[in-house]
């Protein structure tokens, strides 16, 4: 089952609500890739930390990074990467692309700065635009970037509409990375915010039932399921291929939070048996 969440959790720690500070995010992205190994996906950091990031990188392994950066300030932010032998450009993350003139420019820019086999995302806008910029996505091998939570409910797209923005990737052969709000692996109410969480289970799910050959109705009952039982058991080799084709990651605060709640749902083993 490790397989399923492989890669699933970049670490976000530097971002809302866990706003760690660089010292403390830096060594401790190292602890969990060295605790929770593949798991982990890259260090997520704005272009304008990067400075910051190099101050505390330190001796060691060098860190794989996702850079948020955008697309004007892609080619510096690449090449300060590039420049620095603790750090290793593994993704990057183009900010809100509003319509299809400026998801083009984002794409020029891509193809000119990224070495192969570095992925990118540019972040879906939750507008009438979306299919436009998901039109100029299609065929490039670039994925979308969509936004599940946040510090205000207005943040959280209704499950008909994340439904509908999920089908609207998987028809045109778009993968896709989402960021905030995935605490937990299933669909809950945070009894502190009152905010109707979703889970990371339930879009893997949804995924995979669009990929399937599903309507948006279809990914909208997984995403709207909270029984944990109906979303843990059932992960065949297949489905597990189809739903991580088209959901590749999110980014967490504390990828510690999600992975224990993994745990506790028998899909992950203990972390002191959890392999490095």
């Amino acid at each position: 089952m490790t397989v399923l969440f492989s890669g699933l959790f970049d670490d976000a720690a530097l971002f809302p609500p866990g706003d760690a500070p660089m010292a403390t995010a830096v060594p401790a992205h190292r602890h969990l890739r060295a605790q929770l190994g593949d798991l982990v996906g890259p260090f997520v950091v704005p272009a304008a930390r990067l400075g910051e990031l190099a101050e505390h990188v330190g001796d060691g392994e060098p860190v794989g990074v996702s850079v948020i950066a955008a697309a004007g300030d892609l080619p510096a932010g690449a090449a300060r990467v590039d420049a620095h032998p603790g750090l290793v450009l593994a993704a990057v993350e183009v900010p809100v692309a509003t319509d299809a003139a400026t998801a083009r420019e984002a794409v020029r820019v891509l193809d000119g700065v990224l070495p192969d086999g570095v992925p990118a995302a540019v972040e879906l806008p939750r507008s009438a635009a979306r299919d436009e910029v998901l039109d100029v996505l299609a065929g490039t091998g670039h994925r979308a970037k969509l936004r599940t939570g946040g510090v205000r409910a207005a943040l959280f797209p209704p499950p008909e509409e994340l439904a509908a923005t999920l089908r609207a990737c998987v028809v045109r052969g778009v993968a896709l990375k989402c960021t905030a709000g995935l605490h937990s692996a299933v669909r809950h109410t945070d009894p502190a915010t009152g905010f109707a969480h979703h889970g990371f289970l339930n879009l893997l799910a949804a995924c995979d039932a669009l990929a399937a050959g599903g309507p948006a109705a279809a990914a909208e009952r997984w995403l709207r399921q909270d029984d944990a039982e109906a979303l843990v058991g059932g992960w065949s080799p297949d489905r597990v291929a189809r739903a991580r084709a088209v959901f590749t990651s999110f980014g967490t605060c504390s990828v510690l939070e999600p992975v224990d709640d993994l745990i506790a749902l028998g899909l992950l083993p203990s972390l002191d048996r959890t392999p490095a």
